[in-house]
């Protein structure tokens, strides 16, 4: 018994060591970006482009977080680009259809986003559909409600609502003069400190952890898989609703024709962060940074008039090496 305690510890301290590293890694990365764009372009290193950077990472990093949740259990989610759509077509009926005050309209996105990510966690737990399968599922159903709800045209809100101000506006510049950081950013990295202590704090980060890494004896040892995989996935519907309303503000309206390849953005930002495809790794510190590296690298490429086809070509070879990467690190644990 001592010598399997002490052969569990030695492998939490290597696995540790190794999401250090590969945080370490994707920052170093992130910062070698930053300096080689800001050089090539006088444009890039301005304020006004680094707020840019900031603003186009927050909806990406929130679907990220979300993302990151379901793929330490060691699963997938291919519908967080189309439940956020869904979930801003429904502020958008609370709001501007039913004419119902601001607040509901944000609640009702949020709830909209954790009900998508309950059905999925059910299909995925319960009725043991791959999350491949679920989640591809769950990407049509949420694409065919927004755009049947929306009646296939936009969302626009009124401006006296203020409900741009959600994510465009600067309650920190307004409490520190100078300090214009955008809402939708601070709602970014609020959700991050509260996802990360959620992980590293609670009994529902330990059994992520825990299933991702051997699902099948924690189900030996008593714990309820079907309840906890599924708060899981309605706690990473939580942050895709959210994301949701911050697009939506950002944007002054519900584009139901929206979402289709956010997914892929954010897989990517957690599987470059260090969060393992196969399960039981993964930081929500090392998510945003690989959020910010997406980000950085499609507005460097976008000042340097790269076409958009080649930003696309340069990011899938970016997400084959992160998970190539990936794979030579767990060899190396193993």
């Amino acid at each position: 018994m001592n010598l399997l305690m002490k052969t569990e510890i030695i492998t939490r301290e290597k696995k540790t060591r190794s999401d250090t590293v590969q945080r370490l890694m994707a920052f170093g990365a992130l910062i070698i970006i930053f300096i080689g764009f800001s050089l090539a372009s006088p444009y890039f290193f301005t304020f006004r482009n680094v707020i840019g950077i900031l603003i186009s990472t927050a909806v990406n990093g929130l679907l990220a977080i979300g993302v990151t949740f379901i793929i330490i259990t060691g699963g997938i989610d291919l519908s967080v680009g189309t439940v956020m759509t869904l979930s801003a077509v429904m502020s958008g009926v609370f709001i501007t259809y039913w004419n119902l005050p601001v607040p509901l309209g944000v609640m009702a996105g949020i709830l909209t986003g954790s009900t998508a990510g309950f059905f999925n966690g059910i299909l995925v737990s319960k009725f043991k559909l791959p999350p491949f399968v679920a989640t591809l599922g769950m990407l049509n159903v949420a694409r065919g409600f927004s755009l049947v709800i929306s009646k296939l045209s936009p969302i626009y809100f009124d401006l006296d609502k203020s409900v741009s101000s959600i994510a465009m506006g600067s309650i920190l510049g307004k409490i520190i003069p100078g300090f214009e950081i955008p809402n939708a950013v601070l709602i970014m990295f609020g959700s991050a400190i509260i996802a990360g202590l959620i992980l590293s704090k609670t009994i529902l980060g330990r059994y992520a952890y825990a299933i991702g890494s051997n699902e099948k004896a924690v189900q030996l040892s008593g714990v309820n898989i079907i309840f906890w995989k599924t708060a899981i996935y309605t706690v990473a519907g939580i942050f895709i609703g959210i994301a949701g309303v911050v697009i939506a503000a950002r944007l002054n309206s519900a584009q139901p024709s929206l979402g289709l390849g956010y997914e892929l953005e954010a897989i990517a930002a957690a599987v470059i962060g260090g969060t393992s495809l196969s399960g039981g790794e993964g930081t929500i510190l090392g998510t945003i940074i690989g959020a910010f590296i997406i980000s950085t690298l499609t507005n460097g490429l976008r000042i340097m008039s790269v076409p958009q086809e080649w930003q696309i070509v340069i990011t899938g070879f970016i997400i084959i090496a992160a998970v190539y990467l990936d794979i030579l690190r767990r060899g190396k644990q193993s």
